[in-house]
This record gives C-alpha cells, structure tokens and sequence, in this order.
C-alpha cells in the first residue's frame, strides 16, 4: 500500500482523528474565526496526504450542490475559510481553492451537482402581507380623523395594534423575513440581536415625539395627546402612515437585491468580480427606495394636511431598510446596536429637556434649545437618524457585497 493510501482522508481512521485535533482546538480558549479556520487547515495538512481533499471531505454537501466555483468560495467564506488559509493550500486566494475543488467534484462526489438553485419567486401571500400594514394604517388615521372623545381613543389604539400585527406578519413571510428556506439565517459566531423595541420606540417618536418635545421647551405638556395636530400634544400622522405604507417597496427592493444578487452569484467569475457587481445593485435599490419613500410623504402630507417632514422621515426610514435588510440575510447584531443607540440618543434629548427643570441643571436644556431654535424640533431626529442610517450603509455596503451572504443555506444534514 502506498502513502498516499495510508493517510487516504476520506478513511474513517483520518477523519476521526482531524475531528478529534480540530475539537481539542475549539476547547483551548475563545479564538477568532480566522484562527480557528487556520487551526483547522493545519490539522488536515498534519492528518491528510491531500489536503484539499480532506477539506472537500468536510464540506461535501457544499461541493456537490455547487453549480460553479463562486459558490464554493462563498461557502468557505461564510465558514471562516480566508485568504491567509487558503495559501495553508498553495493557492493564492479562496477563489483559486474553490476552483480547484469545483475541478474535482465530478472525480471526487458520488452524486451529481444539482441544477442553480431558482431566485426566489413573488408569492400572492406576501404581496398582501406586504400591502396590508399601509391599509390598516390609512384606515386607522381615517378612523381618527372622523372620531370625537372617547371614540377616538378606541379607534387609536385598536389601529395601532391592527398596524402592529399586520407588520409583524409581513416581516415574517417574504422579502422581510429572517428565516425561510432560501435564507442563510443567523451568521456563525454571531450574536444575537432584537430589534424590535427600539424600532417602536423610534416609529412612536416619529409619531409623538416632535409635539413632546415642543411642549417639553415651552414648559408643558399640560395634557395628553388628542390625537388632532392641534392639540396640547399634536401628532405627526403622515410621516407614519408614509412609513407603513413603504412596507410594500420595502419588500419589493428587498426581493429585488435578492433576484440579481444571485444572478450575479451565479456569473461572476470571483469574489472580488461579485463585490463590484452587487455594490452598484445594492446602492441602487436603495436609493430606489427612498424614492419610494419620499413620493408616499408627498402624497400623505398633500391627504392629511401636514407638513412632509422630508428630513427626518427620510432618514427614519433609511435606517430601517437597512436594519431589516441586514437582517434577512443573517446579520443581526449590528442592526440591533444601531437601532438601541438611536433610540438611546432620542431618549437622552428628552430626559435632559425635563431634567433641566430641576434646580441647578438647567444647562442641560442649552443645546438641545438652540438646536431646535435654529433648525426646528424635527432636526433632532433627523441629525440622529441619518447619522445612524450613514453608520449602517456602509456597514451593509460591506457585508452584502460578500458572496456568503448571498448563497444558498446548505441543507440540513
């Protein structure tokens, strides 16, 4: 028997013993992924005569279900595999390592590859889920504005809570949702993140908190809100009802980055080739989308009245398109961050505005009363949102312009 033979890494001998080498690694101490990947190659190249094998072997079902070396390199990415690593191989990057192990799929595998994995289609039921929290929303400001007294409150709250579980549906199926059978779900390593206390926090300042905030400077508010503009505590409805009914070309440009990203995915001769031809797709749609968004402030600021409030709107709503949009495709901590600080800073503008009232802290109202003296109460959601929103874009620039976020999950095993 040759030597090659003897350390054959298919052997159930060899494998056990890279399994029990890489699994002593995993105990010795938290370690980056990039480290843990390079223990991991060093032990098939101790263990294995052929180590690109050995690691072929461990990610059989990656390489038979590959339909190019594209997809291949994105699974190794997602898995922690770098370009550090890959020269553990001989090759000079992760793309050349895929190549190579797309190459002998059809030696090594005992099956076929399957056919591309189809883009996901447009379904009856998410196209309504999608369209029905801006229904429930224009029926619920519709209900308020042909109501008095305490029949105004009910409708109030009983619309809220319709707009809330109309949303909640709509991001769990379709071009919104986290899970599915075509996502990736939770990134390796990842922590975990919730965003959805912060982001009622943020959508109800939208609504409630320019009026607090006005009546907080002037000494007030003496009265709780009536649901009217021109109230004690006025509400701001139409840039609400412009961020429910975005829902739609939210999940439409969300579909959209999808369908490309995995055309591209499937075209692209490399990793670097996929990141220049999604970044444009992914700074397109998104700009496709405040679009979107700015068109409905007009129509409902023209419907109900009410002034645009095109600055901070605008940014509101980017920063949640690019949180749930990070979201879907697996990244989850850096969304939940972003969103709980920007909540965090609104609620620092308004605690300092009532703790100033206090004896000897009334300079902490200072800055907050010039920013609004000069720019409007509207500026400090504005400045803190779009600030926010800038962090995120590039953060989602980088992450969704990576092959791994955009392949397949690999089945179950």
């Amino acid at each position: 028997m040759s030597g090659l033979e003897e350390l054959d890494p298919t052997a159930p001998e060899a494998v056990a013993a890279g399994e029990a080498a890489v699994s002593a690694a995993e105990g010795n101490g938290p370690a980056s992924r990039e480290t843990f990947a390079e223990r991991k190659v060093s032990t098939l190249r101790r263990g294995a005569g052929d180590p690109v094998k050995a690691l072929m072997h461990r990610h059989r079902e990656l390489c038979e279900r590959a339909v190019d070396p594209l997809e291949i390199a994105a699974g190794l990415e997602a898995h922690g595999v770098t370009d550090r690593t890959a020269a553990r191989f001989r090759h000079r990057d992760v793309f050349s390592l895929a190549e190579e192990m797309y190459a002998r799929v059809s030696r090594d595998g005992d099956t076929p590859p399957p056919p591309p994995p189809a883009p996901p289609r447009v379904r009856a039921d998410w196209v309504f889920l999608t369209l029905l929290p801006g229904a429930l929303c224009a029926a619920a400001v519709a209900a308020l504005q042909l109501t008095r007294g305490q029949s105004r409150l009910f409708a109030g709250v009983a619309g809220a809570l319709a707009v809330a579980l109309a949303l909640r549906a709509a991001l769990r199926r379709g071009p919104l949702s986290r899970t599915g059978p075509d996502r990736p779900g939770p990134r390796p390593g990842a922590a975990p993140g919730r965003t959805t206390p912060w982001t009622l926090w943020l959508v109800g300042y939208s609504l409630l908190g320019d009026g607090l905030l006005r009546g907080a400077l002037a000494g007030g508010p003496d009265a709780l809100p009536t649901g009217t503009p021109g109230g004690p505590w006025p509400l701001t409805v139409a840039p609400v009802l412009a961020l429910a009914l975005a829902c739609a070309p939210a999940a439409w440009t969300a579909h959209l980055i999808t369908a490309r990203a995995r055309r591209r995915l499937a075209s692209s001769r490399g990793l670097e080739d996929f990141a220049t031809a999604v970044r444009p797709l992914l700074l397109g749609t998104f700009a496709l989308f405040l679009g979107a968004l700015a068109g409905l402030l007009t129509l409902c600021s023209a419907v109900l009245g009410e002034p645009a409030a095109y600055a901070q709107a605008l940014a509101l709503g980017a920063l949640l398109f690019l949180a749930r949009l990070l979201t879907t495709h697996g990244f989850t901590y850096a969304p939940a961050v972003v969103l709980a600080a920007t909540a965090t800073a609104e609620a620092v503008v308004l605690a300092a505005v009532f703790a100033s009232r206090l004896p000897g802290l009334g300079f902490l109202a200072t800055p907050v009363e010039q920013l609004v003296t000069t720019w409007g109460v509207g500026s400090v959601p504005a400045l803190v949102c779009t600030a926010a929103a800038l962090a995120l874009l590039v953060h989602t620039v980088r992450k969704l312009t990576r092959a791994s976020a955009h392949a397949p999950p690999e089945p179950a095993v």
